[in-house]
């Protein structure tokens, strides 16, 4: 029969081997809750307080819900991720000098992939910007509100080709900055959907480089341009609004207009664009540079 020496030191090692375990294994789905605690394993029945507390607690490529409306505070994703709070705001309050959400993910990282969904980042005045894109494969933005900021609403500043970012369903309204900076270095794919961007600075610039497609969007009330494209930039505007901004689109680089209303802006269009004969441009203070007809007149049917 064992000795005490023996359940002793039995006991000892169980002990041991329950202090080194760790506290709370990451998971595939984690939740968030104004009443968490970060402590918390982030389950459902037991959520985080925080987004930046929850990340640490999810496996790559996993997913941190909203259990309830709460500001869930700042973070910087470092890993394939979704943060979802559709069907329940979740709520990022920017601080002084700080920005919303940083992406920044390990180039180790298999997917390299990120997506934001029914979120309100607020900068009251004071906050940085709202998301700061650094490094990523892949950024889809969907169903945001981004307002207030002193610099910029989203910053895409990646320094890698072949990226994507997707922006849908969302408002980004009274910034300082720009509402989309499109700043990536390489080559950036960007699509805009149903996107308002209202009383900023800029509703949209594009950098040299970068490859924008605008759909069913509106760009009013900018201090100084509704959309402006850079040398060696592409964009093309589609069913979208352009109105009372300084100038609504202005560009050095190549743009195409279509089914679009340019209207109200103190210049209507500065620089070359090429038109495919469906927008109206009218009421502006300066009509500016006409657009230049793309393809010879086709018939209604069997347009090109």
């Amino acid at each position: 029969m064992p000795s005490n020496k023996f359940w002793t030191a039995a006991a000892i090692a169980a002990s041991l081997f329950v202090i080194s375990a760790p506290a709370h294994a990451a998971q595939s789905r984690t939740w968030v809750s104004g009443v968490g605690d970060d402590a918390n394993p982030c389950s459902r029945t037991s959520p985080c307080r925080t987004f930046a507390g929850a990340m640490g607690k999810t496996v790559a490529n996993g997913t941190i819900n909203c259990l309830d409306p709460a500001g869930y505070g700042t973070v910087t994703i470092t890993q394939s991720m979704t943060i979802d709070c559709h069907e329940i705001l979740g709520s990022v309050l920017v601080p002084e000098g700080v920005t919303g959400i940083v992406i920044n993910i390990d180039p180790k990282d298999t997917l390299r992939t990120v997506r934001l969904r029914n979120l309100d980042i607020s900068g009251a005045g004071v906050g940085s910007e709202g998301i700061s894109i650094l490094a990523a494969a892949a950024v889809i933005v969907e169903d945001l509100e981004i307002t207030g900021l002193v610099k910029n609403g989203i910053s895409d500043a990646r320094a890698e080709s072949g990226t994507l970012l997707v922006v849908k369903n969302t408002t980004v309204a009274n910034n300082a900055g720009v509402a989309i900076q499109i700043g990536a270095t390489q080559p950036d794919n960007v699509v805009l959907d149903n996107v308002q961007a209202i009383k900023n600075s800029f509703g949209v610039a594009i950098a040299k480089g970068n490859s924008v497609t605008i759909n069913r969007s509106v760009f009013a009330g900018n201090s100084k341009s509704g959309i402006q494209a850079d040398s060696g930039a592409q964009m093309t505007l589609d069913s979208s609004v352009v109105s009372n901004n300084v100038t609504g689109v202005s560009t050095s680089g190549t743009v195409a207009l279509a089914n679009t209303d340019i209207t109200y802006n103190g210049t209507g269009v500065s620089g070359v664009t090429s038109s495919f004969g469906t927008n109206r441009i009218f009421g502006n203070t300066s009509a500016g540079t006409a657009p230049t007809a793309v393809g010879a007149p086709a018939p209604a049917l069997g347009q090109q």
